[in-house]
Order: structure tokens, then C-alpha cells, then sequence
């Protein structure tokens, strides 16, 4: 098959970057961090909170399903957000970019925690919410792919799936601290009080991690891959519309690569809560703190993954590594059934460290792997395009998908959807060459 690489612009020898390794790894995490921290946050509250305080009481079904509408509507705006900041990603730079997205999520976070409730606003109420949310999800459509290219232009040679890795650890610190968050809420103050005010904290608390988060970029140099196309002008008019023209296999095939990514984590976080906190015999009938527990615990095995996944695909290919990990993937979806049907808590922490670890490997390398499909003027469009409306085909179906198959053919259907959705995964791979020897 024909190669779907960046085309060489440039060696890597020749571009030196300025700014120190400590400074791009918090850069490039921040923003992934707060982005899983907020999801959590926002899940849970759509959930527990907002159906009794954002919307007309009457029809509690109503209510949680108008609630978890606005939660969908990020999804919505994602790609939008991929578009608009990768327009500017591509054609000003990655810092000043990187610097308004992170500011477009942090203040839309912040905003949700100090919205009027339906009795004070009525009808306005549901409204400021959904716009919020859609801010969110403008901001959070430009933050990844920026932050993937802030670790990835900024890497030595031979290190750039570790760098590209930096990025990825945000989601396991943020959902790990979201977690924490939410089980210490529950055991400082009633269930009357979280849903006055204490649902408000966690994303107040989240403009202290904006304003590190605007500091450290405010003070990054700009990568040495994009100054240099800068300097000599080559930068394209429309990166959008180019990146449809020239580019569009990388944009598919990137977009199926991260599928099965998309489609495990939220199997593994939405709907194993949903099915472990659910009585028996529909669910496994696990107190919900016990299991956000068990989950913190399975994280860890996330974030130690995420790194030795980018060190592998540094030694031995992005290619290589993705397909022995997918199969990975294929195998545990075949098998996890049978470990937690019994609903043993030794083998339920078994199925969750399992599947966490496989998701740090899977997430790993895809820093790296997503920007290097595409050539530096249209790199922040196309690695940021391809990851959210992926999120779209992997992440907001998933948890309705699962739930679906587990209600009325049982769990290991839900493992057979998970496979599935892997082999498509496995097929845009096959039909990927390898990019880790490529110049930026």
C-alpha cells in the first residue's frame, strides 16, 4: 500500500528546540488533565446533580435525559473545535493556539460552576449549561492535537513517541483526581449539600490547573518545526479544505486508529460504573463509592502503561507496536466477560487493571502516531480532526451501545462490540506504514 506519511521538510538534527523538557511535559499534559478531569466531573453531575437543579421538575426521566443532552453536546462541538483552532494552529502557531484553547475550556469549566439554577433563570437556565458545555467542547477540539504537537515538535530525535506520550498522561492524572474528588465530596458532606453547592467545587477548583496550565504556555517558545515553515512561508491559506484535498485517507485512516482507543475507555470507565453500581442481576451490585475506588486503583495501571507504550513505539514502530497492542485489545474483549460475570471483587479488580493497562498502551503512542500522518502546514488540523470526530464513531455511542447489547443479548456481546470496533482499528493500521523514521 501507498505510504500515509508527512513528507520530509526537514531532519530532525537541524531543529533544536528551546524550550527545557520539564516545561513541555507540563504544557503538554495540563490540558488533557483538566479535559478528563472535567468529563468525570461532568458525567457525574449530569447524572446525580444538574436533572434537579438546570431543568423543569415533574419527570424525573425527562430531566436526566435533557441532562445527559447537554453532556452530548460537547461531542457535537468537538470537530468544530479542530477545525477553528486548527485553522489557527496552522496558520499562527502552536503556542498562541494551545494559549486560546486552554482558555476557551478553562473559562466555559469555570462558568458551569457558577450558572444560576432553573428556579433563579428558568428556562435560561438549561440554555447557559448547553452553551457552556459547547464551549467546552470547542476549546477541548483544539487542546489535544495542539498539545500532542507542542511534545512531539519539541522531541529529540528517537523520542518522539515518549514526548508524544506526555500528552496522553493527563488522562489517567485527571480522571484519577476526578475520582478522588467526587469519593471525598461523598464523605465530607450529605447528599443534600453536594447538590446545593458541593457539585460546584470540582470545576471551580479546575481554573487553578487553567491558570498553571495559561502560565506555562504564556512562557514556551514556539516549536522549532512550525517557525521554521513560518519563516519560510509555507504555511496554506485553508488548512482545512487542504487537509480534505490532499489528505483525506490519513484523516480516515487516523480517525478508525483511535476508534478502538475511544471505545475501551469509555466501556471501561461510563459503562463498567453503570454495570458494576447496577443491582443484580442486572449489574454486579457494587456500592458506587466502592467501585470509583476499585476504578482509581485500575488508573494506575493506566498511567504506568502510557510512557512504556511510548518507549516501545520509539524502539520498535508505531505500526508494529499498535497492531500487537490491538490484538491485545481483541483478546481482552473476548475474555473479560467471563472474568466478571461472577462478580467477584478480586476478579472485577482484575478485569479493571487489565483493561486500564491495555488502554494506557493503546493511548500511548497515539501522540505520536495521529501528527505524524500528517505534513507539518496541515498537522494540528489533521491530528486533531481525526482524534474528535473519532471520539464521535468510539466514545459517545459507546456507553448507549454497550448497554444496549448487555440488556438484551447479554455481556459477552458487549465484548464482541468491543472487538469489533478493534478490528476496524486493526485494518486502518494495516493499511498505515510505519512513520517513526519520517522527519517532522
Amino acid at each position: 500500500m501507498q505510504a500515509i506519511i508527512a513528507p520530509e521538510l526537514e531532519a530532525d538534527a537541524e531543529l533544536v528546540s528551546q524550550n527545557s523538557r520539564g516545561k513541555v511535559i507540563v504544557a503538554s499534559l495540563i490540558g488533557t488533565a483538566i479535559e478528563f478531569f472535567d468529563f468525570y466531573i461532568y458525567a457525574t453531575a449530569a447524572v446525580i446533580v444538574f436533572p434537579h437543579i438546570f431543568f423543569p421538575q415533574g419527570d424525573p426521566t425527562a430531566a436526566t435525559l435533557q441532562s445527559l443532552a447537554t453532556f452530548a453536546i460537547a461531542f457535537v462541538a468537538r470537530p468544530i473545535g479542530s477545525a477553528l483552532f486548527g485553522h489557527f494552529g496552522d496558520r499562527v502557531g502552536r503556542k498562541v493556539t494551545l494559549v486560546a484553547s486552554l482558555l476557551t475550556m478553562g473559562i466555559s469549566t469555570v462558568v458551569i460552576g457558577l450558572l444560576p439554577t432553573y428556579a433563579t433563570l428558568g428556562v435560561f437556565a438549561p440554555m447557559l449549561l448547553a452553551l457552556a458545555r459547547f464551549g467546552q467542547g470547542l476549546g477541548l477540539g483544539g487542546e489535544w492535537g495542539g498539545a500532542a504537537l507542542l511534545a512531539t515538535e519539541n522531541a529529540p530525535p528517537k523520542k518522539r513517541a515518549l514526548y508524544g506520550s506526555f500528552p496522553q498522561l493527563g488522562a489517567p492524572i485527571g480522571f484519577f483526581f476526578a475520582n478522588g474528588m467526587f469519593l471525598l465530596l461523598s464523605w465530607l458532606l450529605t447528599d443534600q449539600q453536594f447538590i446545593d453547592w458541593g457539585w460546584r467545587v470540582p470545576f471551580l477548583l479546575s481554573a487553578v490547573l487553567v491558570l498553571i496550565g495559561l502560565y506555562v504556555r504564556v512562557s514556551l517558545h514556539e516549536t522549532p518545526v512550525f517557525a521554521k515553515i513560518a519563516k519560510a512561508g509555507k504555511q496554506v491559506k485553508v488548512p482545512i479544505g487542504r487537509l480534505f484535498s490532499k489528505h483525506l485517507k490519513a484523516t480516515l485512516l487516523g480517525t478508525f486508529i483511535m476508534v478502538a482507543t475511544y471505545t475501551l475507555f469509555y466501556i471501561m470507565t461510563v459503562y463498567s460504573l453503570t454495570y458494576g453500581t447496577t443491582p443484580k442481576p442486572a449489574g454486579l451490585g457494587i456500592a458506587r463509592n466502592d467501585f470509583l475506588l476499585m476504578l482509581m486503583l485500575g488508573v494506575i495501571g493506566f498511567g504506568v502503561m502510557v510512557p512504556i507504550a511510548g518507549q516501545l513505539a520509539d524502539r520498535f514502530g508505531r505500526r508494529k507496536t499498535m497492531i500487537t497492542i490491538t490484538l491485545l485489545i481483541i483478546l481482552f474483549a473476548l475474555t473479560f466477560p467471563s472474568i466478571i460475570s461472577g462478580g467477584s471483587i478480586g476478579m472485577v479488580m482484575l478485569f479493571l487493571l487489565c483493561g486500564f493497562s491495555v488502554m494506557g498502551l493503546t493511548f500511548g503512542p497515539m501522540g505520536a502516531l495521529l501528527p505524524e500522518l500528517f505534513p507539518t502546514e496541515v498537522r494540528y488540523t489533521g491530528a486533531s480532526f481525526s482524534y474528535n470526530v473519532s471520539s464521535i464513531l468510539g466514545a459517545s455511542v459507546a456507553p448507549y451501545i454497550a448497554t444496549w447489547l448487555a440488556t438484551h443479548y447479554g455481556l459477552f456481546y458487549v465484548g464482541v462490540y468491543l472487538a469489533s470496533m478493534a478490528t476496524l482499528t486493526l485494518i486502518a493500521l494495516l493499511l498505515t506504514k510505519e512513520t517513526r523514521h519520517q522527519s517532522l
